[in-house]
């Protein structure tokens, strides 16, 4: 395949088609490439356009969870950010959209399978995000970012992200209103070692709120401070 239908056959992929092709070529040549290519070539590679398509898509995915959930309170949002734009996440799109096939490595990355590095193709896919943008604009690399890496990643992520952290809302919560933090208490270990269950208070200010109970200390904690929120939400509200 020609250099020509091979960029035609990325960008059929990435669902872009560029104005500037070097912003693409660039976004593909690693370190390791300019390291070894030949005088007189072009001495580029990527790391600036990484550097530039990280802070991008912060804000894009920012953006999208403000929107996407729209009762998430700032603690929360940070959290979802983190899981959803974590290397892990860049990696898998990268992967998806076939980034390590057209990769520009250094003899050395090459044998070493350089091309299919979740940390190389994590690298690339923020340097496409550049890319585009630098070559299209924010709506083009919006619309490149959402349907690329941030709806498959809600749908994938979405029982994670959509279980609220109990104890770090109760935590904040608290804070807001000047009250010290949550201390919690196991009351009651009930069955057998193999299949116990956990009982725990969730006390503020040596005042016991509410109690909840799981399979594991943690699990009941976290079903103490939701009731602990709710409890705490009636009472702001003036409910009994």
């Amino acid at each position: 395949m020609s250099v020509g239908s091979e960029r035609a056959a990325l960008e059929d992929a990435l669902g872009y088609h560029f104005q500037q092709l070097t912003w693409l070529d660039q976004a593909l040549t690693h370190s390791s490439y300019r390291a070894e290519m030949a005088s007189g070539e072009d001495a580029f590679d990527n790391e600036k356009l990484e550097f530039l398509g990280d802070a991008v898509l912060g804000m894009m995915a920012s953006e999208f969870l403000v929107e996407t959930f729209p009762d998430w309170e700032e603690g929360r949002l940070s959290k979802g950010r983190a899981a959803l734009v974590n290397s892990s996440s860049l990696s898998a799109a990268g992967s998806r959209l076939g980034l390590g096939d057209y990769l520009r490595l250094g003899k050395g990355e090459e044998k070493t399978g350089g091309r299919w590095k979740p940390a190389l193709l994590a690298d690339a896919y923020e340097a496409v995000i550049a890319a585009i943008y630098l070559d299209g604009g924010f709506g083009a690399t919006r619309e490149f970012v959402r349907r690329t890496l941030l709806a498959p990643a809600v749908e994938e992520l979405a029982g994670t992200l959509a279980r609220q952290d109990n104890k770090s809302a109760l935590q904040e919560f608290l804070q807001r209103r000047g009250r010290p933090g949550a201390e919690y208490r196991v009351t009651d270990e009930i069955g057998p070692d193999h299949r116990k269950f956990f009982v725990v208070e969730v006390a503020v200010d040596g005042q016991v709120i509410a109690s909840g109970a799981g399979a594991s200390k943690k699990e009941a904690e976290q079903a103490a401070a939701q009731a602990a929120l709710s409890q705490l939400g009636r009472e702001k509200t003036g409910e009994t």
